[in-house]
């Protein structure tokens, strides 16, 4: 392995309601994953608690100055010196409230990056089966970008998959890497998550590296796994099942330059707005290009 390249591992769990049993699974996995020559370690959305009732949620976090989970991974990441980027865990907030925050650490265990999970799902999916992240959660307000040593990396959560304007801006902002640590449904798992992992790399010349949840959790919430390393063309690397456990593969960060040579989409994109008052036909007019 050349000194440009690097190894990524995605971390797959299954959390249930004990934020201490599910850091030192956690924990254990990271660990393997060092000791098979890992650089940047990603574990799931929700690492630390899976709850499905609010109360249930609440009554089990903190605030982030006394999350033990947290303190937990900084520790980890300092003694493994290593990139430990946990995917998200739930912070307690004032006045009943939670955020949905991932975390970027540094080999010395410091915080260097946060980001808080934009869109919520709140979404009904048919058969019963309904969400409202919105009930416990509290959406972030901004796009984060932390540089590494290998590149500069775009943090999004889950369901912000679905939203290809925030890839784009992180991309346009020098983003060469894209996570996108998940708790994807079944449901929604099976039907879109490998085309959107892919697309969200294609169009953006960027890898993806999405650490998932995986199987039937303790609230009895079932969700996809399938963790992904995917390569700029769209090409996946490495994938998990639906058990917990530790996928790797090595990234060359030179491939970016050669997919967004091969596909130059970020030097040929366009704004459009819709003239007003609006006529029969509706015209879509370019407002800006780049050259």
């Amino acid at each position: 392995m050349s000194v440009s390249t690097f190894k990524a591992a995605m971390i797959q769990t299954r959390s249930g309601l004990d934020p201490a049993a599910n850091i030192d699974a956690c924990a254990r996995m990271i660990r393997s994953a060092k000791s098979a020559g890992a650089d940047y370690i990603q574990t799931p959305e929700m690492t630390n608690i899976l709850a499905a009732r609010r109360e249930q949620l609440l009554a089990a976090i903190v605030e982030e100055a006394r999350d033990a989970s947290l303190a937990a991974m900084r520790e980890l990441a300092r003694d493994l010196a290593i990139t430990v980027h946990v995917g998200s865990l739930a912070i307690k907030l004032p006045h009943e409230k939670a955020v949905n925050r991932s975390f970027l650490i540094d080999p010395a265990g410091e915080v260097v990056a946060r980001y808080d999970k934009i869109h919520m799902f709140d979404v009904d999916l048919g058969n019963g089966e309904s969400y409202r992240e919105s009930n416990s959660y509290r959406p972030g307000e901004s796009a984060v970008l932390s540089d590494l040593p290998w590149g500069r990396l775009g943090l999004t959560v889950c369901y912000d998959l679905r939203f290809p304007a925030l890839y784009r801006a992180l991309a346009e902002a020098g983003a060469t890497m894209l996570a996108i640590p998940s708790a994807f449904t079944r449901q929604t798992g099976e039907a879109h998550w490998h085309v959107l992992n892919r697309a969200r790399a294609i169009e953006n010349g960027c890898f993806v590296f999405a650490a998932a949840q995986g199987g039937k959790h303790e609230n009895g919430r079932e969700t996809f796994g399938h963790s992904l390393i995917v390569d700029p063309w769209g090409r996946v690397l490495a994938e998990g099942g639906t058990e917990p456990g530790v996928i790797m593969a090595e990234i060359d960060p030179a491939a970016v330059a050669t997919a967004r040579g091969r596909i130059p989409s970020l030097q040929h994109g366009r704004r459009f707005e819709i003239v007003e008052p609006l006529a029969e036909p509706t015209h879509l007019h370019v407002v800006r290009g780049a050259e």
